[in-house]
């Protein structure tokens, strides 16, 4: 596993760690159209790049919290080495579930967003985010024991259980799922269901960013298509968990997106100061009557 750090003048640099790594902080994004790379921070490059802003972010925010090492999905991996990426797909929801903090950086939600005084409600902001519908980021939501969300400017919303309510709502998944409810223990049909509507830029990637979720691996094909990725895939699960019904009708609904609107109830919330973070408060709507899946 590569870890990035900042060396003496400030520059960002990669170690690598081959048994136990040290404490982490990781970050969880939507990828653009200029990522940083791995070959950019080898060779101190990319720097320039629109990317290069999160991957800042996320390394200032480690510091601040007290970790020396952060990782970065885009850099940390050589995705020209087909062995490399198949074995850090196969690796990436342990990784994340290891990591001493996860950031979820929102590029599509601005601080102003959360400014009361343009009429936006800051939770319509944060539950629309695109971060929501990608593959991804279920694992990424998933896996780490903290979860913190970040304005496009780094501004600090709250964690996956302060912002547990508007999370439930929005993604469907179970309140005892984000608690860190043990995923093996759930219904293949359930975890399922959490990856329908969701998206990934390469087909076979709706099935490859499954296997933390299920507990399974196996070797990435890129150019097999998404039908037999997802054929794939079931073999692997009805082996663990011993043909466990996995529906071949509703496996994939990738172009499906969230009803976003139905899940907003009208929660209102303001920005406040605290603990060194500018962050938003949360303050309930008693009256939305809204139900949790337990």
């Amino acid at each position: 596993m590569r870890l990035l750090y900042y060396n003496d003048i400030g520059q960002i640099r990669l170690r690598d760690f081959r048994d136990s790594p040290p404490p982490y902080a990781i970050l969880s994004h939507i990828w653009g159209q200029e990522e940083v790379t791995f070959q950019d921070v080898t060779n101190n490059t990319g720097t320039h790049k629109a990317g290069y802003e999160k991957i800042r972010f996320c390394g200032q925010q480690a510091r601040r919290d007290g970790l020396q090492f952060f990782w970065v999905d885009s850099c940390c991996i050589d995705k020209t080495n087909n062995t490399e990426l198949t074995r850090a797909i196969n690796s990436m929801f342990a990784w994340y579930r290891q990591a001493a903090r996860c950031y979820v950086y929102l590029s599509d939600v601005p601080t102003r967003a959360l400014a009361k005084s343009n009429g936006t409600v800051w939770e319509e902001a944060f539950m629309a985010s695109r971060w929501f519908t990608r593959g991804w980021t279920l694992q990424e939501l998933l896996a780490p024991e903290i979860v913190e969300f970040y304005t496009k400017e780094g501004i600090y919303l709250g964690t996956k259980a302060s912002l547990e309510r508007e999370i439930h709502r929005v993604t469907r998944i179970s309140v005892r799922a984000l608690r860190g409810y043990q995923l093996s223990a759930l219904g293949v049909k359930e975890r399922m269901e959490w990856a329908n509507g969701r998206n990934t830029t390469e087909q076979e990637d709706w099935a490859y960013s499954l296997l933390g979720i299920f507990g399974v691996s196996m070797p990435l094909i890129y150019g097999e298509g998404r039908d037999n990725s997802i054929r794939r895939l079931k073999e692997e699960i009805n082996k663990r968990y011993n043909g466990e019904a996995v529906s071949s009708n509703r496996i994939y609904e990738g172009n499906r997106t969230f009803d976003q609107a139905r899940a907003i109830n009208g929660d209102v919330g303001g920005i406040v100061q605290g603990d060194g973070r500018s962050q938003v408060e949360y303050r309930s709507n008693e009256a939305s009557g809204t139900s949790f899946q337990y």
